[in-house]
C-alpha cells in the first residue's frame, strides 16, 4: 500500500478503502519526506539543488548565525547566507501567513505577527541584522509546529509510546518558496500532506463559522424522549441543530451557508421520517445508539457548545502532527477511542473488526511496536494489577476460589504450590496462572507484540460485549472480534507456514513465531473525518482531550 494510503488509514481507521493520497502535483508529498523515510532529499539531489539556487552570495550573516538553531544555520548555509526579508512585501506575507494558522488549531499570537511587521518598519531591511535570523527562526517553529505538533506528547500522556521525530524540511524548496514571497507555499511544506488533516482543518473553520453565528440551538430538558411520530416545538429546534451541521439538506440556497429553518412552520414540529434518519446519522457518528430517539445522551451530544467541538477538533489536529509521519506501508491499526481494529494489509485489502479496550481506569496506551508471535491455547498468567485489585481480595477470603475459576498458585521458579499454605496478605511472589479453555479470560489466541505496558491482541469468551457500542471494558488489553481470522491472515502476510484452526484444535498451547514482524499502532483519536466529508464524534474516554487542548493554549517562548 503507498505511503500516502497508509496515512490516511492511520487517521480514517473505519475508512471503507485508504484513499486520497497527496501527490508531488498537487502540493502534497512536499515535506522532503523520500523514499529513504528520512524527511530529507539525498546528498546528490541537494547538490543539484544547490547548482540551481540563483545569486548566492556567502557571509553577510555570518555573525548573526552564531548561536541560532541548527536547522536555521543550515538553512542559510544552503542560500550561502543570503538573507530573506529584504522587503516589507515578503514581511507582511510572513505575517499573513502566521495568521492562517489559526486554521490549524494553532494560536497565531504564539509567533507574534504584529510584533514582527512593528519591528521590520523600525529596521533597515536592506542590510541584514537580528531581524533577518528573528523572522526566520519564527518562521521554522512555526513549521515545526505545523509537521511535528507543538506539544510534546510524552509530557502530557504517561501512557504516550510513540517516538515523534525531530522536524525536518526540504530546505531548497522553502529557499524558493520564501524568494518567491510565497510564505503559504513554505508553510505547506511543513504541513501533513494528507486528505484527513485537510478534512479537520475544513470542519475547524466550518465549526468556528458557526461559532461566529451565535452557535446552534440547544434543545430544552424534557421528561419524555423526543420520538419519531411526535409533534413539537422542540422537533423544530432539534431540525435546525442537525441542519447546521449538514446532517439534513437544507442548505440556504441564498447564502449558501448555514440554513435557516423556519421554527414556526407547522411541517417544522413533526418528527418525520427524514429528521429520523438525520438523528439516526448523528447518533452513530457519536457511538450513540442508532434508534432515532432523542433521549438523555443523544440530547447530550446535541447540546454539547460548538466551542467543546472547535476543541476537540483542535485536539486531533495535533495529534495527526503526531502521528501522521514515518508511517508503515502495511500494519495494524487499533482505534482505541473508536472501538475499531483495522489490518492493512500488503496486497491492499482491509480486515476490519470491533474492538473492546480498557476501562478509563485501566486504559489501553497509544503505542507503536511489531507483532512477533501468537500464542494458540494460551494460558493466562495474572497481570500484576488484576492480581493485585481483583483478585488477591477473593482469594484472601477463600483460597478456594482460585479452583473454581481454573487457577492455580505458582512458586517464582514456576512450581505449583498448595493455595492454603500461602499468606495471601503477604503472597510474596506467588504467582497466578488459568489454564487454557473456553473459561480462559484470553481465549483461544493472542497476539503479542513488545511494548512497556505489557498490552496486547487477544480473543475472548464474552464475545456479546462486542455488541455493545461502547466498549471501554478491559483491563487495558485489546479483545478483537474474529481473532482467529485475523491471526490466521498475519501468519499467511508473514510468510509463516500454520493453520491457525488445525492447532487451535489441537488444544496444545504453544507460541508460533512469524517470519516477519507486522507493525501494529495504538492510536486514540475523539474526531474522525468520515469519506462524506462530515465528522464521527467519539467519548473521549480517557479524558485526554483537555491536556492537548490546555498545552496548545499555552504561549510559546521564541
Amino acid at each position: 500500500m503507498p505511503r500516502r494510503d497508509v496515512a490516511v488509514a492511520l487517521c480514517c481507521g473505519l475508512l471503507v478503502a485508504p484513499v486520497w493520497g497527496a501527490t508531488a502535483s498537487d502540493g502534497g508529498d512536499v515535506s522532503g519526506e523520500g523514499a529513504n523515510g528520512q524527511g530529507l532529499a539525498s546528498d546528490a539531489s541537494v547538490e543539484q539543488n544547490l547548482q540551481d539556487l540563483d545569486g548566492v552570495v556567502p557571509g553577510p550573516l555570518a555573525n548573526e548565525l552564531v548561536g541560532a538553531s541548527e536547522m536555521a544555520q543550515r538553512f542559510y548555509s544552503l542560500r550561502g547566507q543570503r538573507p530573506v526579508w529584504t522587503d516589507m512585501g515578503r514581511v507582511e506575507a510572513l505575517a499573513d501567513g502566521l495568521r492562517t494558522l489559526e486554521d490549524d488549531g494553532l494560536s497565531p499570537s504564539d509567533y507574534a505577527p504584529d510584533a514582527l511587521l512593528g519591528q521590520a518598519r523600525g529596521a533597515n531591511l536592506e542590510t541584514p541584522g537580528g531581524f533577518e535570523l528573528e523572522a526566520t527562526e519564527t518562521l521554522l517553529t512555526a513549521m515545526a509546529h505545523l509537521q511535528r505538533g507543538k506539544v510534546d506528547p510524552h509530557r502530557i500522556d504517561s501512557d504516550w509510546e510513540v517516538d515523534i521525530a525531530p522536524p525536518s524540511f526540504d530546505l531548497v524548496a522553502l529557499s524558493r518558496a520564501l524568494d518567491d514571497g510565497d510564505v503559504e507555499a513554505a508553510l505547506a511544506l511543513a504541513r501533513p500532506p494528507f486528505e484527513p488533516y485537510r478534512q479537520l482543518r475544513a470542519a475547524l473553520a466550518r465549526y468556528r463559522n458557526i461559532e461566529r453565528l451565535g452557535g446552534w440551538p440547544l434543545l430544552p430538558s424534557r421528561e419524555t424522549p423526543l420520538r419519531p411520530g411526535d409533534q413539537d416545538t422542540d422537533v423544530a429546534l432539534l431540525r435546525q441543530r442537525l441542519a447546521m451541521i449538514g446532517e439534513l439538506e437544507v442548505m440556504s440556497a441564498d447564502t449558501g451557508h448555514y440554513p435557516h429553518v423556519e421554527l414556526e412552520a407547522p411541517e417544522a414540529e413533526v418528527y418525520d421520517s427524514t429528521l429520523a434518519e438525520a438523528v439516526r446519522r448523528f447518533q452513530r457518528r457519536h457511538l450513540l445508539a442508532d434508534d432515532g430517539v432523542v433521549g438523555p445522551n443523544t440530547q447530550t451530544a446535541l447540546n454539547l457548545p460548538v466551542g467543546f467541538r472547535i476543541d476537540q477538533i483542535r485536539a486531533n489536529l495535533e495529534r495527526a502532527r503526531w502521528l501522521l509521519h514515518g508511517l508503515p506501508e502495511s500494519f495494524v491499526l487499533v482505534d482505541i477511542a473508536g472501538y475499531r481494529l483495522s489490518y492493512f494489509r500488503p496486497d491492499g485489502d482491509v480486515w476490519r473488526s470491533r474492538i473492546v479496550v480498557g476501562q478509563p481506569y485501566r486504559r489501553t496506551p497509544t503505542l507503536r511496536s511489531e507483532i512477533t508471535h501468537l500464542t494458540l491455547n494460551p494460558t493466562w498468567t495474572v497481570p500484576p494489577t488484576i492480581y493485585r485489585e481483583d483478585i488477591l481480595p477473593r482469594v484472601k477470603r477463600d483460597p478456594g476460589y482460585l479452583a473454581s475459576r481454573d487457577m492455580v498458585a505458582l512458586s517464582p521458579s514456576g512450581k505449583r504450590v498448595d493455595p492454603y499454605s500461602v499468606n495471601w496478605s503477604s503472597p510474596g511472589g506467588v504467582m497466578l496462572r488459568q489454564g487454557a479453555g473456553p473459561r480462559n479470560p484470553l481465549g483461544r489466541v493472542v497476539i503479542r507484540f513488545p511494548n512497556d505496558h505489557l498490552v496486547y491482541l487477544h480473543d475472548t469468551p464474552s464475545r456479546g460485549l462486542f455488541n455493545r457500542t461502547q466498549r471501554a471494558l478491559s483491563s487495558g488489553c485489546i479483545r478483537v472480534e474474529g481473532v482467529a481470522e485475523l491471526a490466521q491472515l498475519l501468519f499467511d502476510d508473514s510468510d509463516t507456514s500454520a493453520n491457525v484452526g488445525r492447532l487451535i484444535n489441537d488444544g496444545k498451547t504453544r507460541n508460533v513465531r512469524l517470519d516477519r514482524r507486522i507493525p501494529v499502532v495504538l492510536n486514540y483519536w475523539t474526531v474522525q473525518p468520515e469519506t462524506d466529508g462530515h465528522l464521527a464524534f467519539r467519548p473521549d474516554i480517557y479524558d485526554r482531550d483537555q491536556a492537548v487542548v490546555t498545552a496548545l493554549d499555552a504561549p510559546v517562548i521564541l
